[in-house]
């Protein structure tokens, strides 16, 4: 049994994370803004109040946990807009703000909080996005959310080198194009199987593997 600490486990794939972990025996700190009934129906420790933009929060996580050990870190909290060249405004720039103190600064905020947290051996996946990809970007615009989720990916590499020390591997993980509310419930696969097959990566990955970017389904992205 291992204890696995999920980010924004109230809805969407941080929920479904949290139950298929749960059905199978794990420990399960649920950190979210707000608690939901799904939640809390998991059995899974619920940590809420959390918002990873809010330093203040984040910076009282620790305490909340009260020693906790983490075997396995998943940042999952995000948010996505879309903004477009041709609409390029002040509120289009504000929405670009905000979407990297989530996406990007947040999952820094988390990891450098809990780092003393986390287990020797353990594991951190970060819930990012193919579309943080330069190599992969064929059709332009999602300025704010493609360069967040750049940044983030290469935060993640970063932690992969310096978790090295203490054999914490780090992987970059996209899940898909999920139908959760963030995407207005459009996807091209649900939630539960999303996190099926996350879950998959994060228990096959190994610290060869750190600090690399993959597609949840098994297969390396470009960067």
């Amino acid at each position: 049994m291992a204890t696995y600490l999920i980010t924004g486990a109230n809805r969407g794939i941080g929920l479904s994370l949290a139950q298929q972990l749960r059905a199978r025996g794990e420990d399960v700190i649920g950190v979210c803004r707000q608690s939901s009934e799904s939640l809390r129906a998991t059995g899974a420790e619920v940590v809420d109040g959390v918002d990873v933009s809010d330093a203040a929060a984040v910076a009282a996580l620790p305490g909340r946990l009260q020693g906790r050990r983490i075997d396995v870190l998943v940042l999952n909290a995000g948010i996505f807009t879309n903004e477009t060249l041709d609409a390029m405004d002040a509120d289009a720039f504000t929405r670009i703000q905000r979407q990297f103190e989530v996406n990007t600064l947040g999952p820094l905020r988390v990891a450098a909080a809990l780092q003393p947290l986390l287990a020797d051996g353990g594991k951190v996946g970060i819930i990012t996005s193919r579309m943080g990809s330069v190599a992969d970007n064929g059709s332009g615009a999602y300025y704010g959310y493609r360069a967040s989720k750049a940044a983030v990916n290469a935060i993640g590499k970063s932690l992969a080198v310096d978790l090295a020390p203490r054999n914490i591997a780090v992987f970059l993980l996209h899940p898909g194009r999920v139908a959760t509310d963030m995407l207005g419930g459009h996807g091209d696969i649900g939630p539960d199987e999303a996190a099926s097959n996350l879950v998959a990566r994060l228990d096959s990955l190994g610290l060869a593997d750190s600090g690399s970017f993959w597609h949840a389904n098994g297969t390396p992205l470009p960067w």
